[in-house]
């Protein structure tokens, strides 16, 4: 199955290949996106054109799997909004799409038209439980700043047949117990009205492409065979 990689705040796609390698061992056509605003440079990049990015991908893929990472959960989901009946489904991993007329991603401030990666600090815990000071290192250097124009976008989410589009929810730092209360009580609720949802536990911190490639591989792999 074609497989489509998004890389979530402040990461490339690089981020991917040892995910994409394993994937494509197993059979499937695994393809990191590059996204404008972090992949190019381009600080005038919006969100808007980072959505463009992903269904130019589409377009030329076979009904594929759309992979977003933390808050590219909301960009796999603008896609599955856009495209509701060309993919296959969408696999969000450690994150989960805002509700329409919400802020991409409002956790940090912009600086000088961009949202910098804010340091280890702000994630100490599960998030980063799993991560050596090698893994850190290389992580890191692996980030950039995201505009303003993709963070500070308003998501606007039009067409009601994305909640027939199936969803795996992908739990690496908080277990799918955990996603399925936080639905239950409101808090996602676009996962919430969606028709098949279903769960993968990695037992991993936030970054499994990193700390977990092969892991992540095999539950990626296990949702398109059974999509």
């Amino acid at each position: 199955m074609d497989i489509l990689l998004i890389a979530g705040m402040w990461l490339t796609a690089p981020v991917w290949q040892e995910t994409a390698d394993h994937l494509a061992r197993q059979g499937h056509r695994a393809v990191p996106i590059r996204l404008p605003g972090q992949d190019d440079g381009d600080v005038a990049a919006t969100l808007a054109d980072q959505v463009a990015a992903v269904l130019g991908e589409v377009d030329r893929a076979a009904r594929p799997l759309v992979v977003g990472h933390s808050a590219a959960s909301g960009l796999a989901w603008l896609v599955a909004d856009a495209r509701p009946d060309a993919i296959a489904g969408v696999a969000m991993v450690g994150g989960f799409p805002p509700a329409d007329g919400a802020t991409y991603f409002d956790a940090f401030p912009a600086r000088d038209g961009v949202v910098p990666f804010p340091g280890w600090e702000r994630f100490d815990g599960p998030d980063t439980a799993d991560l050596d000071r090698a893994s850190r290192t290389r992580l890191e250097s692996l980030t950039v700043p995201v505009p303003s124009g993709v963070t500070d976008a308003t998501v606007r989410l039009r067409d009601e047949r994305r909640h027939r589009v199936p969803v795996t929810l992908v739990c690496p730092e908080y277990s799918p117990d955990d996603a399925r209360s936080w639905i239950e009580a409101g808090h996602l609720p676009e996962p919430s009205r969606a028709e098949d949802v279903r769960y993968a536990d990695l037992a991993t911190g936030h970054w499994p492409m990193i700390s977990a490639p092969d892991r992540l591989a095999v539950a990626i792999a296990g949702i398109a065979e059974r999509r």
